[in-house]
């Protein structure tokens, strides 16, 4: 005797009602806000055809309104120009002393070598010291297109403060080429360095800047490139040389 399947369930009526009423509403819906959209897109451009209309009719207006704005760019290019020309004497005119850099806190002293290599015409010298900084306190590129990596080592008691050791520049010969780029690699102190120290940097192509030679430096007119021997030769300059 052969089972009769049963007959599959139908939704109901008034379900499949809703869902497609639900359907129909969600249709018109968006048809509305497409109708609204493209009402606001053309009463927009209407206006501004109007207001172009208006002022090809009225032309004064826009001389009335263009003369203070026109003059209000002029003033704030002088501004600008002035602004720069007063910043380029500054550098130029910059000079510290020894004890103006001995009462420097830490991180001001890596600001004052910044500017000095801007006074010197490195335009894009940056401070870059910090935490993570990787033995870098301030990078430039001189006009000779070289990169310079410097690092600072701030002693406020001076030349009588803790000497400046070998592993300083054990972390700055493995960064400075590698890791920064450097074409010049340099470290800058208003102390004194290790008896240690000028063997091994002459050894690993490293600069080192102590107090004598930041003393002539800083209240001089020369360039550091001018002062420090055997640098590496002039790259092409670049654009910020």
């Amino acid at each position: 005797m052969t089972r009769r399947r049963p007959p599959a369930r139908r939704r109901p009526a008034a379900r499949r009602g809703r869902a497609a009423g639900r359907r129909t509403r969600g249709k018109q819906a968006a048809r509305i806000e497409g109708v609204g959209l493209l009402l606001i897109v053309v009463a927009g451009v209407s206006v501004a055809v109007a207001v172009v209309q208006w002022l090809a009719a009225h032309g004064w207006v826009l001389v009335v309104l263009g003369v203070p704005a026109a003059g209000a760019a002029v003033a704030w290019a002088h501004w600008r120009g002035q602004h720069a020309r007063w910043a380029r004497v500054k550098e130029q005119g910059l000079r510290y002393q020894l004890a103006q850099l001995d009462a420097l806190g830490h991180r001001e002293f890596e600001y004052a070598v910044r500017d000095l290599m801007k006074r010197d015409g490195c335009r894009d010298a940056v401070q870059v010291g910090g935490r993570g900084d990787n033995g870098a306190d301030v990078k430039a590129t001189d006009p000779l297109g070289r990169r310079w990596v410097i690092q600072c080592k701030h002693r406020r008691a001076g030349w009588s403060g803790s000497a400046i050791g070998t592993p300083d520049l054990h972390v700055l010969n493995g960064t400075g080429r590698q890791l920064h780029g450097g074409d010049v690699i340099v470290l800058v102190t208003n102390g004194r360095f290790s008896s240690k120290c000028p063997p091994y940097a002459k050894s690993q192509r490293l600069h080192l800047v102590d107090r004598h030679l930041l003393g002539e430096w800083a209240a001089g007119s020369r360039p550091l490139w001018e002062i420090l021997n055997r640098l590496p030769p002039p790259r092409k300059p670049s654009a910020l040389s």
